[in-house]
């Protein structure tokens, strides 16, 4: 099988690339105006906001091994790594996200207070719970239908 007729990459794939679309898409609708090298720059790095595609991926993994393996020990590998990238999407990396916006803060008041230069340090944005759990339903239904789909055609190609 090639890896673009694997259907636990093509459910990987579709699901990461799905949520970063949707944020793009819930960007334009919010900002109204954004240049094409600002869409881009949300589908191809954007990390943070609706929906959270570290959550789509790694439950989209899963889930289609699950579907087309069973529930193994590939399976079982799979679900607690996902299970640390979602603990720490939500909770260290928020957490660094917020502390780099308060230094930024901090930073700028005291470099414009002392009349010297400053550089902000990069602020990583994490995820609420509930772009996780968009995130991982996401997830569940691309592997769903994309999992679907392999067996269902399968199962016709041995008839």
């Amino acid at each position: 099988m090639s890896l673009l007729t694997n259907p636990i990459f093509l459910s990987a794939a579709l699901s990461i690339l799905l949520a970063q679309i949707i944020k793009a898409v819930l960007a334009i609708l919010k900002r109204r105006k954004l240049q094409a090298k600002e869409i881009a720059s949300i589908v191809l790095w954007k990390t943070g906001g609706m929906p959270s595609s570290h959550a789509a991926l790694v439950v989209s993994l899963s889930a289609s091994i699950a579907f087309i393996e069973g529930f193994n020990s590939l399976f079982i590998l799979s679900l607690f790594l996902g299970l640390i990238v979602i603990r720490d999407a939500l909770g260290v990396r928020r957490s660094a996200g917020l502390q780099a916006q308060a230094l930024n803060l901090l930073g700028k008041h005291v470099a414009e207070h002392l009349d010297i230069p400053f550089a902000p340090v990069k602020e990583i944005h994490g995820h609420r719970w509930q772009e996780v759990l968009v995130g991982c339903l996401l997830g569940l239904a691309v592997s769903t239908l994309v999992c679907w789909r392999f067996i269902f055609h399968a199962a016709s190609s041995s008839m």
